[in-house]
Formats: structure tokens, sequence, C-alpha cells
């Protein structure tokens, strides 16, 4: 992005500055050792609170800190747009995802009141085996849940969980997401050759949390690992992985493929809601979500509001079926010389 090469696939499917998104968790432990995990299970495991914690306030401004000097990083580098390394320094969306389970941290919910008063949206990812912590979350402008599997027996198998009611966790929580009133995200991670063939299965779950929006992705291949299997046999080709959710959605009646992002082997589905007079409004007026959390907050939480409250158009970039394939055309795509320009099977 700050080269002006696109940006990331919540860029395509939500309107994300990805400059101006700053990865972060005020959590480095989980309580599943997933096959797939980036960081090759080098981070804490547990199924409750056990280290210590630093407050809300010093892990915002020192991951603030961070990523300006992440973007500092970039001032000189060939190609970089002067007025992106800019815009770059000043956050304005928070992906707590990077590592870990972000809902663990106790003060989770001081740490949200801090990233929306600084005018920074919040995209939470919780791998589902924490209905409370679920239920007793303040509204975030987007909170997801990791479904990798749609079974016990995969769900062991991939996410390889600690607790020993994993299953009804899991279960617990997809029911508490769809309690919430703004918007949620199931997350699904195709594993070629372990859960791509459950389509019944994950039909039954998205019944069960009525998420707004479902994500599917390959899954990322990060390299050979002691503590894992996976090759780059299990990472399917982007046609697959539009062929999965072709037959997803016949099995979703309220649902349709919205957007797609090539170049990040993705594709969204959304609910029928966000389609209006024919366009997909998948993306988020962040203006309007800082309004309608300021007010939230300050009537106690009386002053409630939905996902329908703050969204906005879907640029015919970014939908399913466009000749970008979800690149944003004001950027330029990047291609090594060695590669084809139809990279319709990546």
């Amino acid at each position: 992005m700050l080269r002006g090469r696109g940006g990331c696939y919540k860029h395509t499917f939500y309107g994300i500055e990805s400059h101006r998104c700053m990865e972060t968790t005020p959590s480095l432990a989980c309580a599943n050792k997933c096959v797939f995990c980036w960081r090759h299970h080098t981070n804490p495991v547990g199924t409750e609170w056990r280290w210590k914690m630093d407050p809300a306030e010093k892990i915002l401004k020192e991951a603030v800190e961070n990523h300006q000097n992440l973007i500092r990083q970039f001032r000189g580098v060939p190609g970089v747009i002067p007025e992106r390394l800019q815009e770059g320094l000043v956050v304005k969306h928070c992906a707590l995802s990077l590592v870990g389970e972000p809902i663990m941290y106790p003060e989770i919910n001081a740490f949200l009141h801090l990233l929306h008063q600084r005018q920074i949206s919040s995209f939470l990812v919780t791998n589902a085996q924490f209905p409370d912590e679920i239920r007793s979350l303040v509204p975030v402008t987007q909170l997801y849940v990791s479904v990798d599997a749609s079974t016990r027996e995969s769900l062991k198998k991939i996410d390889r969980p600690l607790f020993r009611d994993f299953w009804e966790r899991f279960l617990a929580s997809l029911r508490a997401l769809g309690e919430k009133k703004q918007r949620t995200v199931y997350r699904l991670t195709l594993v070629k050759a372990w859960n791509v063939d459950e389509m019944m299965a994950y039909a039954e779950l998205i019944a069960l949390g009525q998420p707004d929006f479902i994500e599917v992705k390959g899954v990322t291949y990060c390299g050979e690992s002691s503590a894992s299997t996976l090759t780059m046999a299990n990472v399917p080709w982007h046609l697959e992985v539009v062929h999965f959710v072709k037959q997803l959605a016949d099995l979703l009646p309220d649902y349709d493929i919205a957007c797609e992002h090539e170049h990040s082997n993705c594709l969204l589905l959304a609910h029928h809601k966000f389609r209006v007079d024919g366009e997909w409004w998948t993306w988020i007026d962040y203006s309007r979500f800082h309004q309608l959390v300021q007010r939230y907050e300050e009537s106690g939480g009386r002053e409630t509001f939905s996902t329908l409250d703050y969204v906005a158009r879907t640029p015919s970039w970014a939908v399913f079926g466009s000749q970008e394939r979800g690149f944003d055309p004001s950027d330029t795509r990047f291609q090594k010389k060695n590669k084809t320009k139809d990279l319709s099977g990546c």
C-alpha cells in the first residue's frame, strides 16, 4: 500500500487503508495450537490468563509507537509514496489478530474503549473457545470467529485445542456471536485434504451463529515446522477456493458471494441484507461507527446500534465477478517478470 501496489483483502472487502492498519494483540497466549499457526508455536498457550498484565494504556501507547517506527523504516525505500508514508503514521484501524487470543486479556474492553476514543476502528478475532468473554465484549467495529473446521474430529485435528470441552465451547461461541448487534464474521481457512469436504456441516454452523459475513481463505503455508505436518500440498488454488465458496453459497439461501480478493486467495460471502437495490454495501462508514459507539458509551450502553447503521457502498472493482478481481485500480499491480498476467489459478 505504501508503494501503491495494492492493499490487503480487508481493503477490498471493507475499505480499510492497509498502511494505516495496526496489527497487534494484548495477549500472546492462545488456547489452540493450530497446525497452520504462522508463529510455529513459539507463543505461549493456556486456558486462562496467568501472566503479567500490562495496563491497556501502556499496550496501546507502545503499539502505536511500534507501528509508527515500522512505517518510518520505509522512508527512502524505492517506490514508497511520500503522502502514504505520512498517512501511515496516523493509525486508523487496529487488527487484534496478530497472534494469540485477544479476549483472554482481562482488560480487553478497556483497550477497545481506548481505541475508539482515538478514532481507531477495531477488528477483533477470536478462536471460538471463550463464549462468556464474547458475550461480555463491548461493541467492536467487526467481530470475527475463526471457524477452521466444521466437525468435532476435524476441529481437534486442525486447531488442536487445549480445552477438553472444546467442541461445546466452540458451539457456544458461535451462539454468542449470533447475539451481537454489530458486524460479525465467520473466518474459514481452507486446508486442502483436511477440511474442504465438510460442506453441509459448515452450512449448519453458519445457521447457528448467523454471521453478517463469511470470509473464506485458502491456508497460507508459512514454512516447514516440526509442530505441524502442513505442506504446500495443503494450499488450495484460487479456483478451488472459488469452487468451494460457490458450492457453499448454494446451501445458504440468505447469503451470496459479494467480493473477491484474488491475490490473497480469499472471497467474501455476505448476507442479503447488505445488498440494496442490486448493489453491495459491505464497506464501513468509519466516521459513523465512531459517532455511534460514542453515543453508546455516553448512554451507558442504553443507546445501542446495529450493523446496518454504519455501512458504506462497495466499489464496483471489489465486487465478485469484476475484471479487477478485487485489486484497487487506483494502485498498480506488480508482478514478477517470470509470472504470467493471468493469475486466475493462483
